[in-house]
């Protein structure tokens, strides 16, 4: 009988691990591999680096929760993956055999594209991971002791936006709460080409929303920024035109900063022969299948999705739990079809919803498809949008230490928008 083995237990993994293993009959096995022992619930991590989640209210350990659901557990890092004799060879000399593998690894944070970028070796923090996130955290009450200009954005080639925005809107929050804001000047630096633009080409008055919000908050911005260097202290931005030309540089001055890098593959997915694209993002066709191996699928952060348009620097095209829940079932009922003998034919809803935090109100956004021209482009602003996206990070949390496998922004998200379906 078949092994199916899953790689990364994010937000697509997991979900991918729990529904396999209630679609497919114990004659099958499944592997969940994963460098660390822990989830964690990636789109809380702005409210951790600002002290409003503690850590161990977004992570769990896993392995209770998936053993108990006759889930075989192996928290290793993948080091090489030889997809033409299907194994995996792991950091700690183990290999694992497959006969389907489904990547879903998230990708490599790519901060070494900007010399001095980054919280490792770098002067820049990050919310992309919780422990950079508690990093950030730390670094931020010591900023507090002596506050000054704090500078948040996106670097070069980022695809994910919406966390910059979140924590940009939510620090102006909580600085407010301290009676801090009078002293901190906040400046949003980003590669996209308008404010709102998200690496969608907008969603519906999403330029508009946004800087307005901005305006009211007092951030400045620059947009079409190219990040080339963080020193200590210092952020040098060549600001371009239309057309990719410098028309102003930067030398900004900061004491704390947040910004977000561009993605790449993680070494052991980019590492493997035709697999993947330039950047290392895994090539699929409709059904989720790599292009080259029919064995392997894909989703989630770590897939080639083409840019929503070009742009004067580099943005990417994000892509949103929605997308990645949606990517997930197609996937399992597709490795289910083939080994019931039959060809793939479910396909992903690429498709984008979005709750945005901004700690005392919120956005949400719809772009249906994410790709235009589209359908339905909708995008609105309230507290209770704040408050849904609070409700659906518990929500989340526990269906996936229950093992439910239900679509869960579809059963929780559309219906706190009072959307139907998004098709």
């Amino acid at each position: 009988m078949a092994h199916i083995v899953i790689l990364g237990a994010g937000t697509g993994g997991t979900p991918a691990a729990y529904e396999m293993r209630q679609l497919l009959d114990k004659s099958h096995a499944v592997t969940l591999i994963n460098a660390s022992e822990t989830f964690q619930f990636v789109p809380s991590n702005p409210w951790v680096a600002l002290g409003w989640r503690k850590p161990r209210e977004v992570t769990f350990a896993l392995r209770p929760y998936l053993e108990k659901k006759g889930i075989h557990f192996i928290a290793q890092r993948a080091d090489k993956i030889d997809a033409a004799s299907n194994t995996i060879h792991l950091a700690n000399g183990e290999s694992v055999n497959y006969d389907y593998l489904v990547i879903a690894t998230g990708p490599r944070l790519a901060f070494d594209l900007v010399p001095g970028a980054g919280p490792e070796h770098g002067h820049t923090e990050s919310v992309c991971t919780v422990d950079h996130a508690q990093r950030a955290y730390a670094n931020y009450q010591e900023f507090l002791k002596n506050p000054g200009p704090v500078i948040v954005g996106a670097l070069p080639g980022a695809s994910c936006f919406g966390p910059a925005y979140e924590y940009a809107m939510a620090l102006e929050t909580d600085l407010r709460r301290r009676k801090l804001r009078h002293k901190v000047p906040i400046t949003y630096v980003t590669s996209e080409p308008y404010i709102g633009h998200l690496g969608l080409g907008g969603v519906g008055d999403s330029k508009t929303l946004l800087e307005s919000e901005f305006r009211q908050r007092h951030i400045k911005w620059i947009t079409n920024a190219r990040t080339t260097r963080v020193d200590a202290g210092t952020m040098h931005v060549d600001e371009v035109n239309d057309n990719g030309e410098t028309i102003r540089q930067h030398a900004l001055d900061f004491r704390y900063a947040m910004m977000l890098p561009p993605f790449r593959g993680v070494d052991a997915v980019a590492g493997v022969e035709g697999l993947c694209n330039a950047a290392g993002f895994v090539n699929v066709d409709e059904f989720q299948r790599s292009t080259a191996y029919p064995n392997i699928y894909s989703a989630g952060v770590c897939i080639a999705i083409p840019p929503v348009e070009q742009t004067p620097v580099p943005t990417g095209t994000p892509k949103t739990g929605y997308m990645i829940e949606s990517m997930v079932t197609a996937i399992v009922h597709n490795i289910a079809d083939e080994l019931a003998g039959k060809a793939p034919s479910h396909t992903g809803t690429w498709s984008t919803i979005c709750l945005a935090d901004m700690g005392d109100t919120g956005a949400a956004f719809v772009a249906i498809p994410q790709i235009p021209p589209r359908n339905v482009t909708w995008a609105r602003k309230g507290k209770w949008v704040h408050y849904a996206k609070v409700a659906f990070e518990k929500y989340f949390i526990r269906k996936m230490k229950t093992g439910n496998s239900e679509p869960l922004y579809e059963k929780f998200v559309l219906k706190a928008l009072g959307i139907k379906r998004l098709n």
